[in-house]
């Protein structure tokens, strides 16, 4: 398996370790409904897309014999941004709405479109027809 994949993979269930501690805290304290958003970006990003990311990157047909599963640069760039824009949002997504952080909203989003444009990017080559 991919050194890529396994971070992908690792960081995956390290969110939906999370995701589900949020969700547990949301179950028994009512004051943590605020956090409904912030459960939700990190099961279905971070641990879902994550997932996804990670077992496409290595599972897809080779892109070429020279580099079987593309430029492994972008590869990193595209679990960096994804990340960032993930944990902005997480840090930011309580505080938001009294706080004025729309734009950091905005940028966390940014990242992570950023993130599944750069894949889709990445990805593409390997699924054409040979």
């Amino acid at each position: 398996m991919p050194t890529l994949t396994r971070w992908f993979l690792r960081l995956g269930l390290l969110y939906l370790l999370a995701g589900l501690t949020v969700g547990v805290g949301m179950a028994f304290r009512v004051e943590w409904m605020p956090l409904r958003p912030v459960y939700l970006h990190l099961l279905l990003v971070g641990w879902i897309t994550q997932l996804i990311f990670g077992v496409a990157h290595w599972m897809f047909p080779r892109a070429s014999r020279e580099q079987p599963r593309g430029r492994e640069a972008r590869g990193w760039t595209i679990l960096g941004l994804l990340n960032a824009g993930l944990l902005l949002r997480v840090l930011v997504e309580p505080f938001a709405p009294d706080a004025g952080g729309g734009w950091l909203l905005a940028l966390s989003g940014a990242l992570q479109l950023g993130a599944a444009l750069l894949f889709a990017i990445h990805i593409w080559p390997r699924t054409a027809a040979r």
